[in-house]
């Protein structure tokens, strides 16, 4: 590939191949008419939080955090023990006199997430990844500002729908800015502009890893339907999470996206499987993947993820080009003699906060960030190595954009849910 690649001829590319252009960048900015700033007609900007767990309730608190004039007004999730847990936590932080949720505005149930977008001018959502393309634009159908948490869906009819909801954010001038948080860190933003700029030369390969270990897991309680248990431990089932390597592994492959000047992979194999986490308890979830992405000319990224208890953990990116190799978390540059030719010495940060520091920033400057473009191509780009590990079948791009395969249960209710069946290679076939 060229050594450096318009962020216009990216997006071109992806028009060409999804019908829908969205901003690249993490500060894609253009004016917004005074009016659309926010609803409430004062200089407090109202916030509502969906999903209330630990990743819902941090970036309530770094919301307000980021803005003095900010209020959380608004809170909804599925259960209302998870509701008042946040809310109780909030309320023992240094910003708990702006929580300001009374009891009538703290919502629960598979609602709750538009009685708290009819209550605010900023919406953070932090659900399962299932009900982000649902959550996402029933906000901006309400022309609302909104903080998304990553993945933004589980399957392809998902990452289009959030596609067509990014592109109305962006006509409407509405803020998206995704949790994929790793683009907010400025060690992380000087790295990949030297990538960016040729400071490896071409690119010929990259190489990702997330294997870290297992992650919690709530015990069944009796009283619990089997759409209950599997809401609370979403994790661990496809239709919820869509796996983890689309649920966490995400972080890695994000990372390649950008590295690639945004143009996506043409094709994947992915091999697969359960060997720890065997147990019905389990879902059907995989706890490891290994994918190799193949990009024109030849480059290919090799991605490794695992999740499982007292295996070697290594979470790692590296670039590898024509006239150096980058180690992307330790931010510097070799050439092939082993010399560092670039190390990022700048300022560290806290990458959550800042995220929320530039939403509230870009909304009362009139400005929009637009985070559409990458949080689509990177959600697609891990759904695409589930559906070529699950099926054993070689999977391209396009045939993860435009496939059938829709998740969704047929209805939203608390009561009997069958666990979908665990996939098996060769067998399994491709939706």
């Amino acid at each position: 590939m060229k050594k450096k690649q318009s962020s216009d001829h990216t997006r071109r590319k992806f028009l060409e191949t999804s019908g829908v252009a969205l901003a690249g960048g993490a500060l894609s900015t253009t004016m917004l008419s005074p009016g659309a700033v926010h609803a409430s007609g004062s200089s407090v900007l109202r916030v509502g939080l969906v999903g209330c767990g630990g990743r819902g309730t941090g970036a309530a608190a770094q919301a307000l955090t980021a803005d003095p004039q900010v209020e959380l007004v608004a809170m909804g999730d599925t259960f209302a023990d998870r509701v008042e847990q946040s809310y109780g936590q909030l309320k023992k932080t240094a910003i708990a006199d702006r929580v300001k949720v009374d009891r009538d505005h703290r919502f629960s149930g598979f609602n709750a997430y538009q009685a708290v977008i009819d209550q605010c001018d900023v919406v953070l959502l932090a659900t399962p990844p299932h009900f982000r393309p649902e959550h996402l634009k029933a906000c901006v159908d309400a022309e609302k500002h909104v903080f998304v948490e990553k993945p933004v869906a589980v399957d392809g009819s998902g990452v289009r729908s959030v596609m067509e909801t990014c592109k109305k954010a962006s006509e409407k001038g509405l803020n998206i800015v995704s949790g994929l948080c790793w683009r907010y860190h400025y060690g992380m933003r000087e790295t990949f502009q030297q990538i960016l700029d040729g400071a490896v030369g071409e690119i010929m390969a990259l190489q990702c890893t997330y294997n870290t270990s297992e992650l919690w897991y709530h015990d069944r309680q009796p009283e619990w339907s089997d759409m209950e248990w599997q809401v609370r431990n979403w994790l661990y089932f496809t239709w919820l999470s869509g796996d983890h390597i689309v649920e966490q592994h995400i972080h890695s492959l994000d990372k390649m996206v950008w590295a690639m000047g945004g143009t996506p992979p043409n094709k994947c194999v992915s091999l697969g499987g359960r060997q720890v986490r065997t147990s019905d308890k389990y879902g059907q979830i995989f706890d490891h993947f290994n994918t190799v992405y193949e990009y024109d000319g030849g480059v290919k990224c090799f991605s490794s993820t695992r999740q499982q208890d007292g295996c070697a953990m290594d979470v790692s990116d590296h670039v590898l080009g024509t006239q150096g190799t980058c180690d992307v978390f330790r931010h510097s540059v070799k050439d092939h003699t082993g010399k560092t030719t670039w190390r990022y010495r700048g300022p560290n940060c806290n990458m959550y906060q800042v995220e929320h520091d530039e939403l509230f920033a870009a909304i009362r400057a009139g400005k929009v960030i637009n985070n559409g473009d990458y949080m689509c191509k990177s959600t697609l780009m891990a759904i695409m190595a589930r559906m070529a590990a699950y099926s054993g079948q070689e999977v391209t791009w396009d045939q993860a954009l435009n496939s059938p395969e829709n998740l969704t249960p047929e209805k939203y209710e608390w009561g009997p849910m069958k666990v979908a069946p665990i996939a098996i290679p060769g067998l399994t076939q491709l939706a």
